[in-house]
C-alpha cells in the first residue's frame, strides 16, 4: 500500500517526488514502504554492523536476491519487486537468493558468521540461507514467539540503546514460540 504512494508521479511529498526524479536507496524506500518492521532491521544494522566496519549487510528482495540496501533503486525496480511472490517454490525468487549467498559466502570464509534479521519461522528464505551458511546463519534469539511489528520494535530498540542481541544458530532452533513479551517503544 506504502509503495504505492511512492509510485504515484503525482504524490505531493518529497520522498515520493525524490523516488520518481532520482531514486533513492533500497533501504530508504523499503523503511518507508514496511514502516517499522524494515526501519528496525535497518537501524540495527547501521549500528552494529557500520559500513566501516567491514561487515557486509544486504536485504533479501523477492527478485533481485541479496541487495545492498545502499543501492539506489527507481520505480522500475520496485515495481519488478512486485512481479514476484516471496515462496520457496519459486525459482525467480530463490534461484538470485542462493546464488547471492553463495558468492557472499566465498567472500565472506565458509566460518564467517551471517546474522539474519528475518522471521525464522517461514521456510521461504530460512531454507536456502541454511544450505548456504549452515550452521554460521544466526538469528536474535529474542525473535522467537515474536511477529513482524514486535521484531521491528526490538531492534530499534536495541539500536538505539546500543545493545546488541544475543545470537543463536538458526539450524535446530525452535522456530516457533509462545507469544514474546510487547517490547515498549522508545
Amino acid at each position: 500500500m506504502r509503495a504505492k504512494f511512492l509510485l504515484n508521479p503525482r504524490a505531493p511529498f518529497a520522498l515520493a517526488r525524490q523516488f520518481q526524479a532520482e531514486g533513492l536507496p533500497l533501504a530508504t524506500v523499503f523503511a518507508f514502504a514496511s514502516g517499522l518492521y524494515f526501519r528496525g532491521k535497518i537501524a540495527y544494522s547501521r549500528r552494529f554492523a557500520p559500513p566501516e566496519s567491514g561487515d557486509v549487510v544486504r536485504v533479501i528482495t523477492s527478485n533481485a536476491g541479496l541487495v545492498d540496501p545502499e543501492k539506489i533503486i527507481g520505480p522500475p525496480e520496485l515495481i519488478a519487486f512486485g512481479t514476484t511472490q516471496i515462496e520457496a517454490g519459486d525459482e525467480t525468487y530463490h534461484g538470485p537468493l542462493r546464488r547471492h549467498a553463495r558468492a557472499l559466502r566465498r567472500k565472506l570464509g565458509a566460518t564467517t558468521r551471517v546474522i539474519l534479521l528475518g522471521s525464522i519461522a517461514t521456510p521461504k528464505y530460512r531454507e536456502v540461507l541454511l544450505e548456504v551458511f549452515g550452521p554460521h546463519l544466526l538469528f536474535p534469539s529474542e525473535f522467537v514467539g515474536r511477529g513482524d511489528m514486535s521484531r521491528g520494535a526490538l531492534l530499534l530498540r536495541a539500536a538505539r540503546a546500543g545493545t546488541e542481541l544475543e545470537y543463536v544458530p538458526v539450524e535446530g532452533a525452535i522456530l516457533t514460540g509462545r507469544r514474546a513479551r510487547r517490547v515498549d517503544h522508545m
